[in-house]
């Protein structure tokens, strides 16, 4: 069976990390979407709201299981739940440049799992939790967000403001 383990902050998720999601869905038997704690990040939303808001946009699927790991390296975490494959994403050089050093020092530390990269469409290659955020709060900014988060993510932002 082709397990692959795809993390992220998902603070919040956007279309884009849905896209790759639906994507891993199809190149793998079953995907761990798991949420990351980087120390370095602090975060808009809890665990349990940037769950949540994965769980509500994600339609249910017993090949998909949606997670959290702390205090971790993903190597460590995709052994755990006995994942072969990383699933990332690369939307601009910069992303390149930081996912090529990443693999090559998850490689030193588990040869055996191979990382797996995809590139988004031009529709949302330039898409982040970041730029989602930074985007909220100028008179319409519904208008706009609304296009770039699924629906359970954009209620949670109105809420929220």
């Amino acid at each position: 069976m082709r397990t692959a383990v795809y993390a992220g902050s998902f603070d919040p998720p956007t279309n884009g990390h849905v896209w790759m999601i639906q994507q891993g869905l199809q190149l793998f038997d079953h995907l761990y979407v798991a949420i990351g704690s980087n120390p370095s990040k602090s975060y808009t939303f809890s665990v349990d709201e940037r769950l949540k808001m994965l769980r509500d946009s994600l339609p249910s699927c017993e090949r998909l299981t949606i997670s959290y790991f702390d205090n971790r390296y993903l190597v460590n975490y995709a052994r755990e739940v006995d994942a072969h494959y990383i699933l990332r994403g690369i939307r601009s050089p910069n992303d390149y440049e930081y996912e090529r050093g990443m693999r090559h020092i998850n490689s030193d530390m588990a040869p055996e799992i191979i990382t797996s990269f995809l590139m988004p469409p031009r529709d949302i290659a330039e898409l982040s939790s970041s730029m989602v955020k930074a985007l909220i709060g100028p008179e319409g900014w519904e208008d706009t967000v609304r296009r770039y988060v699924p629906e359970p993510v954009f209620q949670k932002l109105q809420q929220d403001k």
